[in-house]
């Protein structure tokens, strides 16, 4: 897709991008060459070729095989700060990245090289990049709860600079009601919660991820739609809900971006943001996902500008710099009258 000037869309937050998941084939490429790691396909061309996935476990497979690159410290510096350049470009002021770290230790790389290398380009992201940014750690839902306490222990000692946890990986399974352990430490540690619930699972899973693990964020959501009850109650409660639609068209959650809910919670009055999830993956960063969305169902000035002021009012900012931002979403939407 092709990337106008940020000035053509509103400033936003992005809440929902694993910093894993912005690998693209080319820096794959050069950090395996880095680090004399032999990968399936000949270039990046056909790496890339390879994004068509029949649902999310075909995606996790790929996801999973492109990290076996990043071994360092400074492979995971060079990924976050290609990420937080583009997303610069994007017009994304604030974004809170997660990510896995159970997928390095189970690969040999030492936690602090995987916090390490993130954290030090994430120090001078708002100065370097006109990014301010805020870490998540995220843990696979498809390990035992007793890995993820024990990982999150170790991020705790460590003191690494994670704002909260978040919660990813296959779904069906795996409910939420597996992860109370884990979550009311992280309550305890005094860290922010988030959660992805409800992407391939039913309206059941978002409900628990916000009663059994105190949730404030849900990642997806989409199929909260399945429970008038339940969007209604996330609706006055103004529960965040990070949706990603062209993630959920390419990994079959939804059949077309025609048929994604979006604009039905939209309609509810949830609070909803829109986010890229993984998108080198899908092909799709955060500004393309604004242009897809506010071409297929056709979205007015304000409604963009709505979801880009809920972008900042779900993040986990202080209030003071969350009104600054909708105060610069405003002079966006007014812009164009």
């Amino acid at each position: 897709m092709t990337t106008s000037a940020p000035s053509s869309r509103p400033p936003r937050a992005e809440l929902h991008v694993h910093v894993e998941g912005t690998l693209e084939p080319e820096l794959t490429f050069e950090l395996a060459a880095r680090n004399g790691v032999a990968l399936p396909h000949p270039d990046p061309e056909s790496l890339r070729a390879a994004y068509d996935f029949a649902d999310l476990g075909a995606f996790l497979q790929l996801y999973t095989a492109n990290m076996a690159v990043l071994r360092t410290a400074a492979d995971f510096a060079d990924l976050t700060r290609a990420y937080l350049s583009r997303a610069a470009r994007a017009g994304v002021r604030h974004a809170e990245l997660s990510f896995d770290p159970q997928a390095h230790l189970a690969r040999g790389v030492p936690l602090e090289d995987v916090v390490g290398g993130i954290a030090g380009v994430l120090e001078t992201s708002a100065a370097d990049h006109g990014v301010s940014t805020l870490l998540i750690a995220s843990f696979h839902r498809d390990r035992p709860v007793t890995d993820s306490l024990a990982v999150l222990e170790r991020l705790l000692v460590m003191r690494a600079p994670i704002v909260g946890i978040g919660l990813d990986n296959a779904e069906i399974g795996y409910p939420p009601g597996l992860f109370t352990d884990l979550y009311a430490r992280a309550e305890t540690a005094g860290l922010r919660r988030t959660a992805h619930a409800g992407e391939e699972g039913p309206a059941a899973n978002v409900r628990d991820a916000l009663d059994l693990l105190h949730a404030e964020r849900i990642d997806h959501g989409i199929a909260v739609v399945q429970d008038p009850a339940l969007v209604a109650r996330v609706a006055a409660d103004q529960v965040p809900f990070t949706v990603c639609p062209v993630s959920n068209v390419r990994l079959r959650a939804v059949p077309s971006l025609a048929a994604h809910p979006l604009p039905a919670m939209i309609d509810a009055g949830m609070l909803v943001s829109i986010n890229s999830d993984d998108p080198p993956y899908f092909g799709a960063y955060v500004d393309d996902v604004d242009d897809a969305v506010t071409a297929a169902f056709g979205l007015t000035r304000d409604q963009r500008a709505a979801l880009a002021a809920a972008s900042f009012q779900g993040s986990f900012l202080p209030g003071d710099r969350v009104a600054a931002h909708l105060a610069d979403v405003e002079a966006w939407r007014a812009a164009g009258d």
